[in-house]
């Protein structure tokens, strides 16, 4: 009998606890570093079975880590738990439907992705206990993925430094191995001051903090022309200064997530943008400050433990979706363009075809479109050995960050999903703590990559995570 086996059974033996975790996370939408109940509900989860809890892990309030087993390798497993703003939506219906009272909703599926984690990891002490074995299983639950980079943070401040090898997975359309490609990013606030006056009476006296965010935007847009094709450069207004048209605004708040595939380039674009700021400072007569508020490193790959939960995957085989799932996912993918549902095998590099739920485990090595997105998971991976997966938990095409999503985090299918990709983390996670080899071989891996581009923290030295970000 395969190890991977036994511990299969375990994951079966506690689904049904963390079905209803991920449901009654998903009941409490919470943003960046407000995840106060959701958190509360991982750390009470914890120690209902038995882990040793550390509660404000980093000096973060809703992060903490339960370890359970003693001696030998240390496999952490990442979970996260934080909403998105705008994305409420009624469980279970192929219409937009938002909330009444709400305005946030889980529409990245962390509700999910926080659940399955802790059940993977609760799995494994299971396994430990019952083998007698050395070794220790942590569980990580980090916060504030979505834009305020606790995970960066973390690492900064030497959360993961004993830790052998790290495992997390995220909700997509198809059961794959993440390809270790992402962007690195500095999340950047500007604030233009400017001088207040009546805007009839005497504009002449004024100077436009407003006039400085425009013609700041007006010069980034310019040098997307002129920066790597796959950097990005987005923005949002935090403060356009007011509402009185008829008064010259002396302030205003412009936020940018600037995005490069590596740290060092990343740092070249966003000093090009803060010039820019500054330019339009000078044109406008007004002062801009800058801040950084988070950042994320790209991901680092390590080929060892892809493999390692890759064939996993292939030995599970695909989620046990059935008709109900597919009818259900046939209503929301009614709500979608062709576009969507061709663009979403196009970025996983498998031929488009009419399923609405994955039916097979993506190759390994396949390469799809790179649009690339960002994750603190990026800092991780350069800290310590790292393998994420893809779990399959909604409608192929569904449009990430949508109201589709949320629609489907309490489905039968995301359940299934959940608890397929939960065995996968499990197995390998169990895989590492049986194979010396395989441990020496993703820190070797490690190693080598490291020593050809040394970590170098995204963060500003001395910056605090942001635990009053906006969004």
């Amino acid at each position: 009998m395969h190890n991977s086996e036994a511990i299969w059974r375990h994951v079966e033996e506690h689904a049904a606890a963390f079905v209803a975790l991920s449901d009654r996370v998903w009941e409490m939408p919470e943003l960046n570093f407000q995840e106060v109940r959701s958190a509360a509900e991982h750390t009470a989860m914890l120690r209902a079975h038995g882990f040793r809890v550390t509660e404000g892990t980093g000096g973060i309030p809703t992060a903490m880590m339960g370890e359970a087993g003693e001696g030998g390798p240390v496999i952490a497993i990442l979970g996260e738990y934080d909403a998105l703003p705008g994305l409420s939506q009624e469980a279970g219906v192929a219409a937009h439907r938002p909330r009444p009272g709400e305005g946030a909703g889980h529409g990245c599926g962390h509700n999910l992705l926080g659940a399955g984690a802790l059940l993977a990891a609760t799995a494994v002490k299971d396994w430990l206990a019952a083998e007698g074995l050395p070794g220790r299983v942590r569980y990580y639950g980090c916060p504030a993925e979505e834009g305020g980079a606790a995970k960066t943070f973390m690492v900064r401040d030497g959360v993961f430094a004993d830790v052998d090898v790290a495992i997390t997975w995220h909700p997509g359309p198809f059961v794959a191995i993440w390809e270790p490609v992402s962007l690195a990013i500095q999340l950047l606030d500007f604030t233009f001051a400017g001088k207040a006056s009546h805007a009839a009476a005497a504009p002449h006296l004024g100077r436009s903090a407003l006039d400085a965010v425009e013609l700041m935007n007006v010069g980034v847009n310019y040098l997307r022309e002129h920066m790597p094709s796959d950097a990005r450069v987005h923005y949002a207004y935090l403060d356009a200064g007011g509402i009185a048209p008829n008064v010259v605004q002396a302030g205003a708040t412009v936020r940018y997530l600037v995005r490069a595939a590596d740290l060092p380039s990343l740092l070249d674009l966003a000093a090009r943008v803060e010039r820019i700021a500054q330019g339009a400072a000078l044109m406008t007569e007004t002062t801009v400050t800058s801040r950084v508020v988070s950042a994320m490193s790209n991901l680092l790959a390590n080929p060892p433990l892809e493999q390692a939960l890759h064939a996993n995957l292939m030995r599970l085989g695909p989620p046990p979706f059935d008709a109900d799932d597919r009818a259900f996912a046939e209503d929301i993918r009614a709500t979608l363009t062709a576009e969507d549902i061709v663009s979403a095998h196009r970025r996983f590099g498998v031929p488009v075809t009419d399923a609405p739920l994955c039916d097979t485990i993506v190759p390994l090595g396949a390469v799809g479109e790179r649009m690339m997105g960002s994750t603190d998971v990026g800092d991780v991976s350069w800290a310590v050995p790292t393998v994420q997966a893809r779990g399959a938990t909604y409608a192929i095409g569904t449009p990430g960050h949508s109201w589709q999503m949320t629609a489907q985090g309490k489905t039968p299918a995301a359940h299934k999903g959940m608890v397929h990709v939960a065995k996968a983390m499990a197995g390998t996670a169990v895989d590492v703590l049986r194979d010396p080899d395989l441990l020496a071989r993703a820190k070797a891996d490690h190693a080598e990559r490291l020593a050809r581009t040394p970590y170098v923290s995204p963060l500003p030295a001395g910056l605090a995570p942001p635990l009053d970000m906006v969004g």
